[in-house]
C-alpha cells in the first residue's frame, strides 16, 4: 500500500515534470496536427498543374530526357541532384550554376518538378514569384526543432524525457485514485475543479499507450536526426575518401541518369532509388554517382542505403548499410506521425493529439486551480490572525503584501 508521503513525492514529480514541459508539448501537439496531413495539405494548397491521369504502373519519363530538358531551359548550369518521389508521381530535378557557388550559398540551388510519367514541367523555383518555402515547411522547422537548429533539437529531447517521467508518475497516481472512485466516473455535479480533475484523469489513462509511443519515437526523431549525420559523416564519407580531391573525369564519359538508375535498382531490390548525386559534387566523388535508396515500405521508409555507382561503366563500386542502432531509431520516425496507413489512421492520430491537447489544458487549469485554492486559504487564515488584513486582495494577502 503506498504511504502519504510516497504519494505525495509522485505527486510533486508528476505536477513539476508536466508544468516544465506543457507549454512545449501544447506547440508540439498544435503543429503536430497539421503535419499528420503534410502531404495532403501541400496538394491542397499547391498551385502547380495536375500531374496526368495515369495508372500506378504507368511507364515513366526517363530520367536522360528530364535532365535534358532542364539542360535546354538553363543552358551552362550543372545538375546537383534528382530527387525521385515515391509518393507522388513528380521527380525534381536540382541546378545550379556551378558545384562552387553552392559551398557558400545553398540559395543557389533550384529545382524543376516533373511529371513522372508525361515529363512535363509543372513547377521551376527559379521563375519570377515562385515560392522558396511553404507555410507548412515553416510548421515542420517549428516542430522539429523551435527554429533553433541542434540546440532546439535538444530542447525537444529534454521535453520529451520531462514528458514521459510525467506519464510514468501520472500512471503511479492513478491506482491509488482509483481506488476512490469508479472507472470514467465524472462527477460533473460536484465542484468543477473535480469534474476537471476526473477528466485529466480518464484521459490521461485512455491515452496512456499513444502517449508514451508518441513521446518515445519524438525523441528518437530527435536523436536520430545528429546520428544520421554523425553516420553521413564517418561511414558514408569514409567510403568517398579514396577518390576526395581526385579530378572528375570529362562529362561526356560519364554513363546517362537513367541506366544508373536501373543498376541501382537491380542491386538494391525491395528498395526505392530517391536521390542521385552525379559526380563532381563536392561531398561526393569525382568518378562516381552516389546513388541514395531507401525502404520501400512505410514502416522501413526511413532506412537508406547510399551507393557508389562508377560513371564510367555504370557498375556499383561500394554501398553502405546503417548501422543497427540507427536502423532502430529510424524505423520509428513513421510511428511518430501515424502517416503510414492511409487517411483512417492520419484521423485517428489527429483524434488522439486533440484529446491530448485536452489532457495539457486541463493539466495547467488544476494547477492554476490549485494555486489560486491555496491563495484563498493562506488568505482566510492570515484574516483570522489580523482582521485588518480582511479587505485585502486575496492574492495580496497569500503574497504577504
Amino acid at each position: 500500500m503506498s504511504s502519504p508521503a510516497r504519494i505525495r513525492r509522485w505527486f510533486l514529480v508528476h505536477q513539476w515534470s508536466s508544468l516544465a514541459c506543457t507549454l512545449f508539448l501544447l506547440v508540439l501537439c498544435v503543429t503536430g496536427l497539421p503535419l499528420v496531413f503534410h502531404d495532403d495539405i501541400d496538394r491542397w494548397t499547391s498551385s502547380d498543374p495536375a500531374y496526368a491521369a495515369a495508372p500506378a504502373d504507368a511507364p515513366r519519363a526517363s530520367l536522360d530526357t528530364l535532365t535534358d530538358t532542364a539542360r535546354r531551359r538553363y543552358p551552362g548550369q550543372i545538375v546537383t541532384s534528382i530527387l525521385i518521389d515515391d509518393d507522388e508521381p513528380q521527380v525534381m530535378v536540382y541546378m545550379a550554376p556551378a558545384w562552387k557557388d553552392l559551398l557558400g550559398n545553398p540559395s543557389a540551388n533550384h529545382s524543376l518538378k516533373f511529371d513522372a510519367h508525361t515529363g512535363a514541367v509543372l513547377n521551376d523555383s527559379a521563375a519570377p514569384g515562385a515560392p522558396r518555402a511553404t507555410f507548412m515547411d515553416a510548421v515542420h522547422d517549428l516542430h522539429t526543432d523551435l527554429f533553433a537548429g541542434f540546440y532546439g533539437e535538444l530542447l525537444l529531447m529534454a521535453v520529451g524525457l520531462l514528458f514521459l517521467v510525467a506519464i510514468v508518475s501520472g500512471v503511479v497516481l492513478y491506482g491509488p485514485f482509483m481506488k476512490k472512485i469508479d472507472f470514467g466516473i465524472v462527477r460533473g455535479q460536484r465542484a468543477r475543479r473535480l469534474k476537471w480533475l476526473d477528466l485529466h484523469n480518464l484521459l490521461g489513462i485512455v491515452l496512456l499507450a499513444w502517449t508514451l509511443v508518441v513521446g518515445a519515437t519524438g525523441i528518437m526523431n530527435e536523436l536520430s536526426t545528429p546520428l544520421f549525420m554523425y553516420w553521413q559523416r564517418t561511414e558514408v564519407q569514409g567510403m568517398l575518401a579514396p577518390y576526395r580531391g581526385k579530378q572528375a573525369p570529362p562529362s561526356q564519359d560519364w554513363r546517362p541518369a537513367q541506366a544508373v538508375l536501373d543498376t541501382a535498382r537491380h542491386t538494391v531490390p525491395g528498395m526505392t532509388v530517391m536521390l542521385i548525386f552525379p559526380p563532381g559534387n563536392p561531398f561526393g566523388s569525382p568518378y562516381h554517382y552516389l546513388v541514395w535508396a531507401k525502404g520501400d515500405s512505410p514502416l522501413t521508409s526511413h532506412l537508406f542505403t547510399p551507393l557508389l555507382v562508377d560513371a564510367r561503366s555504370d557498375q556499383v563500386t561500394d554501398q553502405v548499410r546503417m548501422p543497427p542502432y540507427l536502423r532502430t531509431l529510424e524505423v520509428s520516425r513513421p510511428l511518430h506521425f501515424g502517416d503510414y496507413g492511409g487517411m483512417p489512421l492520419k484521423i485517428l492520430w489527429a483524434l488522439l493529439d486533440l484529446l491530448t491537447i485536452g489532457v495539457l489544458v486541463s493539466g495547467l487549469y488544476l494547477w492554476l486551480a490549485r494555486r489560486q485554492a491555496t491563495a484563498r486559504r493562506i488568505a482566510e487564515l492570515t484574516a483570522r490572525h489580523d482582521p485588518a488584513l480582511a479587505d485585502a486582495p486575496a492574492v495580496a494577502r497569500a503574497d504577504g503584501r
